[in-house]
């Protein structure tokens, strides 16, 4: 991911439209009066071989015409046309490129393959960025950039939309627009040649004009960069998606349960969860949730108090909760107390709280004033219908007033009706507090703030690749290679038993018998009531074909079973081969839920964990969650939070809880036996019993095929690198851990530049810094693991002293360093280890280069650099600016040379 020049996308100090044209209902001539019309500051040029005069503005034959660099173009030509065009936009110095379709006709939007590629190789040399081809266009409001085929500029506001479809984009613009909505920006990608939704979310995070951003999602090209990007945005500000296409077609194909619940929506929805995004469904939905998550509420719980002057309302709120995230509050006894003084004569109050149509402003108010007291709830719906007896509007104006003393504080409000309540909705929307036209819509809000607050918390959560002892890695990996080796892409239930046994996940024990009088002989031998299974690699689902017999009691009711089953699966299958049984102890525990866990493979995300109820019916059934790899413990538990099984896994009448604790495990090891074993495509352990005395896998299935990359590079979210965790000397005989950096460390980073003299600072930021913003501390302390890699070093204490990091270009090539020093830590060799540790990580990186820029009057680094072999220069665009570069290639190429010893430094 990367966000080079988009700057000049942005906040361009010129623009080229290549393919203007005069001639009416063309696409020049539409996005020519766009630009103009825009209001945009700088110049603006046209290119057309044809025309003297664009708009009255001198037009130029050839992009090699232009008297002077742009830094935006917008390109409106034949696709053939426009690998050529692009490489002489960037022998002009062009930086940024929105690429449109030279008309409307089906022959003027397409773009081969190979033309494409001709386009991206052309913008390479300039590294010339693209939004496009075949997009609507881009929009700034804040730079009066109308680079668009729009039928009309958005007002001004501060929410971004980023979108993939350019009918959509002017459907929203449409639709924003006669609502009063404004936007910052509004980019509609197109085909995403170059720019996608992981670069425009990477450098909306850090845009000081955009308070929201809005997507609209129907297909991912790069899941890791989506992933690291979107986490990185939505930890800074609220990012609501929505995704078109919400089927599970292509699931179809897969040969296992797991496989064919895996939807591919239901895979999406997992990662926006995991990204800390909030996806809802509709164009309405997507601006009421801009509108609630903007208001900064935070939640600590999912509990809705309800306020009301109506019964009715009240009620209507309370069925709204039903199918939502949230549940309705309970009072506590001492909020009941406080609510009878209110009325005396009323009986005792419940929730919803109804406080009868005469209610007044002070009525109101002291009410809320009770119920955000009360901790059985955490938050407050405000109902309000119009009456004869009580001004809506006073009562609005007092509630205005108590929550200006409490900022941020968990209420939305709904006053209903029109002509009385418009006013009241209005004072509220001015002071930013939430606030609705109906009961379902002000409860879908609050459903909006609880799914979203789960997702940031999913989002902080950072699992290493490890949490277990070591599994019998060997054993499993041998099983693997075994059955691909065999040319099978099936392991029978015995060993795909095997592989789980290997990773302590608790499996019945199961023997093979080859013959109807073997399997008799080993069911005496375990004693008791037995099952029998067929033993096929022709079969996927066993009692399809008649292939389980439960509950068998001695040998000769076992031999039976089994010529029972060889009968059933030659009528109902009769190409299926037979090879054997298995044979295995009749579990019986009358409290277990019997469930579903496993692995499936979407073709955007990669490998996911799935869990969900089990047994025969599962996919009739349809309760199932999806979490993308690695889990820990707290995201397997809301994994199994989402499904409807959970609730008879709490325990119900006479059926104790059953052990969450050992589910949760299964499901973390089932994501670390994914990172070891990439030869996996598909599990499935159905049912896994599951009680109060733990679970038991009693039947299992294991889909592989040969591994195209390691097991962790198939995951959309990297696993947090635990193992690089070390402790580092410095040269004063102390000691600080060395850790890759956590989200949770935003505040310590913070602490460091507060902790830091400003000139340091400013050495570290190449210019002065005043304050260290909540943004890019969230920005630099959640990062991939992959593109870009940052250490902190801790003292004792846990305080941070000190960071280093490096972020690789687009093509894995080069990496840029950042270093900052505590000012309290310097002359202890700190700087010099961190150092020689980033660039140790940069040479198993495989990277070419390493560079930085550095202060010319910051000597102390530059000597730090030539120590460590970098080549120190000018830098080509300031000369108070130097740039340091190691040559990671060429050291390569020579003899490893030993490490010197760590000077006195920063």
């Amino acid at each position: 991911m990367t966000t080079r020049n988009l700057d000049a996308l942005f906040h361009p100090r010129s623009i080229a439209l290549v393919g203007a044209s005069n001639r009416t209902g063309t696409v020049g001539a539409l996005v020519a009066r766009n630009l103009f019309e825009g209001g945009f500051e700088g110049p603006i040029l046209t290119v057309n071989p044809k025309e003297r005069a664009i708009r009255s503005s001198l037009n130029y034959a050839a992009v090699a015409d232009l008297p002077i660099e742009v830094d935006l173009a917008v390109v409106a030509a034949l696709p053939d046309a426009v690998p050529q065009v692009i490489a002489e936009l960037g022998k002009k110095g062009c930086r940024a490129a929105v690429v449109l379709p030279a008309g409307f006709g089906p022959g003027e939007r397409t773009f081969s393959p190979e033309v494409r590629q001709q386009m991206l190789d052309a913008a390479r040399p300039a590294l010339l960025r693209i939004i496009g081809p075949n997009g609507l266009g881009f929009i700034s409001t804040r730079g009066h950039i109308n680079a668009s085929l729009a039928h009309l500029m958005p007002a001004r506001g501060d929410v971004a939309f980023v979108s993939q479809s350019d009918s959509m984009t002017a459907a929203m613009l449409d639709w924003a627009h006669a609502r009063g909505f404004g936007f910052s920006h509004a980019i509609s990608l197109g085909d995403k040649a170059d720019v996608d939704f992981g670069d425009m979310l990477d450098y909306l995070a850090l845009d000081n004009t955009t308070r929201a951003i809005l997507l609209y999602v129907e297909s991912v090209t790069d899941a890791r960069k989506f992933m690291s990007a979107g986490r990185i945005a939505a930890r800074a500000k609220p990012v609501i998606v929505i995704k078109a296409g919400r089927s599970a077609a292509g699931a179809k194909a897969a040969l296992s349960h797991t496989g064919v619940l895996a939807g591919s929506d239901l895979v999406f929805d997992a990662a926006f969860r995991r990204a800390g995004m909030l996806r809802v469904h509709e164009l309405r939905e997507l601006f009421e949730a801009v509108t609630t998550l903007s208001a900064g509420i935070r939640l600590a719980g999912d509990r809705l108090a309800v306020l009301s002057n109506g019964g009715g309302p009240g009620v209507a709120a309370v069925d709204a909760l039903e199918g939502i995230a949230g549940r309705i509050g309970t009072l506590t006894p001492e909020t009941v107390a406080t609510l009878d003084k209110l009325l005396p004569t009323a009986p005792s109050f419940a929730n919803p709280v109804d406080i009868r149509a005469d209610a007044n402003a002070a009525r109101y108010t002291e009410a809320l004033t009770a119920l955000l007291a009360d901790k059985g709830s955490d938050a407050v719906l405000v109902l309000n219908c119009p009456t004869a007896v009580s001004d809506s509007t006073q009562t609005a104006e007092a509630l205005i007033a108590l929550l200006e003393t409490r900022q941020r504080a968990p209420v939305l409000t709904c006053w209903l009706g029109e002509a009385g309540a418009a006013t009241a909705r209005r004072r509220f929307a001015s002071r930013r507090i939430p606030t609705y036209e109906t009961p379902e819509e002000a409860v879908r809000a609050f459903g909006h703030l609880v799914s979203y607050q789960r997702n940031q918390t999913l989002l902080m959560e950072t699992p290493p690749a490890r949490t277990f002892d070591e599994p019998d890695r060997a054993k499993a990996r041998a099983l693997v290679e075994k059955v691909l080796k065999e040319g099978r892409s099936a392991l029978s239930e015995f060993e795909a038993k095997a592989v789980l046994a290997a990773y302590d996940i608790p499996v019945v024990d199961t023997r093979v018998a080859a013959s109807p009088e073997e399997a008799g002989r080993l069911a005496a031998e375990i004693g008791g009531p037995v099952v029998v299974k067929v033993l096929s690699h022709d079969l996927t689902h066993k009692s399809d074909v008649g292939g389980v017999r439960l509950d068998l009691r001695g040998s000769a009711a076992v031999e039976e079973a089994c010529r029972a089953i060889i009968a059933s699966v030659a009528e109902k299958r009769p190409q299926a081969r037979v090879e054997g049984f298995t044979v295995q102890a009749m579990i019986r525990r009358p409290n277990a839920q019997e469930l579903i866990a496993g692995i499936a493979y979407d073709t955007t995300f990669g490998p996911v964990v799935l869990f969900g109820q089990g047994g025969t019916a599962v996919e009739v059934i349809g309760d199932r969650a999806v979490a993308l790899p690695p889990l820990n413990g707290v995201l397997a538990r809301e994994m199994i939070e989402r499904t409807r099984v959970s609730r008879l896994l709490a325990g119900y009448r006479d059926h104790p809880p059953a052990d969450m604790e050992a589910i949760a495990s299964t499901l973390v090891k089932i994501g670390e036996l994914l990172a070891d074993l990439p030869q996996i495509a598909e599990l499935d352990i159905n049912p896994l019993l599951a009680d109060e005395n733990g679970v038991i896998a009693l039947d299992a299935r294991i889909v592989v095929h040969e591994a195209r990359v390691e097991g962790t590079e198939r995951f959309a979210i990297k696993p947090y690198p635990a193992g690089q965790e070390r402790i580092l000397d410095l040269t004063d005989g102390s000691t600080v851990r060395l850790r890759p950096i956590r989200p949770e460390d935003e505040p310590g980073l913070v602490e460091v530049v507060h902790r830091s003299d400003p000139q340091d600072v400013r050495m570290r930021f190449l210019g002065s810094v005043k304050d260290f913003p909540h943004l890019m501390a969230a920005r630099l302390s959640q990062i991939d693991y992959d593109r870009e890699m940052a250490y902190v070093a801790v003292e004792e204490s846990g305080d941070i002293c000190g960071v280093v990091r490096i972020i690789a270009d687009p093509d894995d090539e080069a990496a840029e360093y950042a270093i900052m020093v505590r000012s309290d830590m310097k002359g202890k060799g700190l700087g010099y280890r961190l150092m020689t540790e980033i660039l140790t990580h940069a040479r198993k990186r495989g990277l070419s280069k390493v560079f930085g820029d550095v202060l010319r009057e910051n000597g102390p680094m530059l000597h730090l650099a030539e120590d460590l072999g970098f080549k120190v220069g000018p830098s080509s665009d300031d000369p108070t600016v130097m740039r340091v570069v190691l040559d990671l290639a060429a050291e390569a190429r020579r003899a490893p040379l030993e490490v010197a010893p760590a000077p006195a430094g920063p």
